[in-house]
């Protein structure tokens, strides 16, 4: 709620920008040719500060004529008087900057508050150009040193950066954890987990019809286990993604996802087992000199088109594993069919190089893990879900089309087919994306 200083601050801005429209007429900033040659002396940039500062001065005493009326002239109703000036501030590329600060008293001896002065303490992207550099890598001690574009400027120390940081990346946790996901058209959805300092967090990627990713939201945990899992699914339902809709879901086969969204979507869920987590899996049971025979006809199989002659080749290597190592025969039993649903569908072979494995959500944890990486003492609270929540929508800015985006409409095809009766609905992508 609202107090009562705030709205007639937002009241005075108000009628500062009103009065700016109604009022076309021109500032005009004055320099002397002294002062101009003692500012480039120190670069064009000293010269367009030092004419900032004095431009904010003048829109400020047109403020005040605009309320008062001229200097020296009798007025039968003003609402106050001009009271002088007394030392204040402004805000610049987040830094706060001295600037003598024009007053204006009312009748009943109070100050006015001017819309100008206000304006200029006003700077709406300070949060996410801080939040920005800090993904960067800038620290808190060095911010500062950085970013000081005015001798005499503060507000930018170490203890204020590390508040306002706090502020920004909550904003980013809600902006992350709120935003609605009904007007979504998903394709294919990839939920894995990171963990770092004893914790679990399991993350939903969705994959668009148009090939664009999106982080559907991230839930907190001790393992990566079907509660956390089924708990993160329950939450992108509420938020408007339909289980029920039949997709394609890329899993690195932990059973916890699994099972989470098998009992969440049902037989709409078309689930695809990660290849190479399947072939690492079968892999660390073969001492080394039996690796690099195995992986090769491994790749070989998955990299074949069909689903029938890749599931024999498969079937083959089952059989030679089970000879020479039935351990590493059972891993590769364990979901086989699973790895092979892009067969299945045939999925075109440039979008499957993005659905046969967990990469495109790897990629993105890789970057969080590295974000959080410069964190040298986790507290409590939500500092962890802000950090994880903050890596996760700066590498989200950063994502391009899935490979193979064109050949989108004709996955969607292949899912419908393959739905069970009662839950195939008509393709929304019913031609190749421009």
């Amino acid at each position: 709620m609202s107090k009562p200083y705030q709205i007639e601050s937002r009241r005075a801005m108000q009628r500062f920008e009103a009065s700016l429209r109604e009022n076309q007429e021109p500032v005009q900033l004055l320099l002397p040719s002294v002062e101009i040659a003692l500012a480039m002396k120190q670069g064009v940039g000293a010269l367009i500060r030092q004419a900032g500062l004095q431009l904010m001065q003048l829109v400020m005493q047109r403020d005040v004529e605009q309320m008062l009326g001229p200097r020296y002239q009798q007025a039968e109703s003003r609402p106050g008087w001009r009271w002088g000036k007394e030392k204040g501030w402004c805000r610049i590329d987040g830094q706060k900057v001295p600037l003598d600060r024009l007053r204006v008293r009312n009748v009943d001896g109070g100050d006015i508050p001017l819309g100008s002065y206000l304006s200029f303490q006003h700077d709406p992207q300070w949060h996410s150009r801080l939040w920005q550099d800090m993904m960067r890598g800038l620290s808190t001690r060095q911010y500062g040193p950085v970013v000081r574009r005015f001798a005499d400027a503060y507000g930018i120390e170490k203890s204020v950066v590390s508040e306002q940081f706090i502020e920004a990346s909550r904003q980013k946790l809600r902006e992350l954890i709120e935003r609605p996901l009904g007007n979504l058209k998903l394709c294919a959805v990839m939920i894995d987990g990171i963990s770092f300092d004893g914790e679990t967090f399991v993350v939903a990627l969705g994959i668009s019809q148009d090939g664009r990713k999106t982080v559907l939201g991230l839930r907190q945990g001790a393992t990566e286990n079907a509660t956390v899992v089924g708990e993160l699914c329950a939450d992108l339902e509420q938020r408007g993604v339909d289980f029920q809709e039949p997709r394609l879901y890329v899993l690195d086969g932990a059973k916890a996802l699994n099972v989470a969204v098998k009992k969440r979507a049902g037989e709409a869920a078309l689930l695809q087992r990660c290849q190479l987590h399947k072939r690492r899996n079968v892999l660390n049971h073969l001492p080394d000199q039996q690796q690099p025979f195995i992986e090769q006809k491994l790749i070989a199989a998955w990299n074949m088109t069909g689903y029938a002659e890749a599931r024999r080749a498969l079937d083959r290597i089952h059989e030679e594993l089970e000879r020479i190592n039935p351990s590493a025969a059972r891993s590769l039993a364990e979901g086989l069919e699973e790895t092979l649903t892009i067969h299945r569908l045939h999925v075109p072979a440039r979008l499957r190089l993005t659905l046969f494995s967990t990469n495109p959500i790897e990629s993105a944890l890789s970057v969080v893990e590295e974000k959080c990486g410069r964190v040298k003492k986790w507290q409590g609270g939500d500092m962890k879900l802000r950090w994880v929540a903050s890596g996760l929508l700066f590498v989200e800015g950063r994502f391009r089309r899935v490979k193979g985006y064109r050949e989108i409409p004709q996955l969607m095809a292949a899912i419908q087919a393959a739905a069970p009766p009662g839950q195939s609905r008509p393709v929304a992508v019913a031609k190749k994306l421009g």
